[in-house]
């Protein structure tokens, strides 16, 4: 009944700790960049889960939060998490697995489009660079099937023992 932690729970492992971010997104096709900075701090519940919470602010500003929840389903043999934030009343339920060479976990998920009524195919992908950096990459399905990358992020790893560096 209980679950043991699995070899894709320790790769989980690799984004808990206390992490600072920049994530550049893309609003329009004729818009420059919009950058965003702030914190994330991820931990693990019991082994088999990640709780990754994150806060900063939009350009304008404007503060938020966001929390992901991402494990492994020992029985569908696949990743499983949700994402909330502040700012978005939809509760993103996503399901995935890791690249062959192990470095990236690519998470799907159907979601509100950005641009008007109806759903799109989203897709998160987590590339483990190093220990100490990873990058989070954010796409949409256009209407072709195509995937346009919108949301580009950068984690390090904080290493100082310095408040304000959290």
């Amino acid at each position: 009944m209980f679950a043991k932690p699995q070899a894709e729970h320790q790769w989980l492992e690799r984004l808990t700790g206390e992490w600072r971010f920049v994530h550049e997104c893309q609003t329009g096709p004729d818009q420059p960049p919009q950058r965003s900075e702030g914190q994330m701090s991820g931990r693990m519940l019991g082994g088999l889960w990640l709780l990754l919470e994150g806060s900063g602010q939009t350009p304008e500003g404007d503060a938020w939060m966001s929390q992901f929840t991402l494990g492994f389903d020992t029985a569908g043999k696949r990743f499983v998490g949700t994402f909330v934030a502040s700012m978005i009343s939809h509760l993103w339920i996503y399901q995935g697995n890791l690249t062959d060479d192990g470095r990236e976990l690519v998470l799907e998920v159907e979601g509100p489009r950005m641009d008007g009524p109806g759903t799109a195919l989203y897709r998160d992908t987590f590339e483990s660079v190093d220990a100490d950096h990873w990058v989070l990459k954010s796409e949409i399905s256009g209407t072709d099937g195509q995937w346009i990358s919108f949301m580009t992020g950068h984690h390090h790893r904080v290493t100082s023992s310095d408040p304000s560096d959290r």
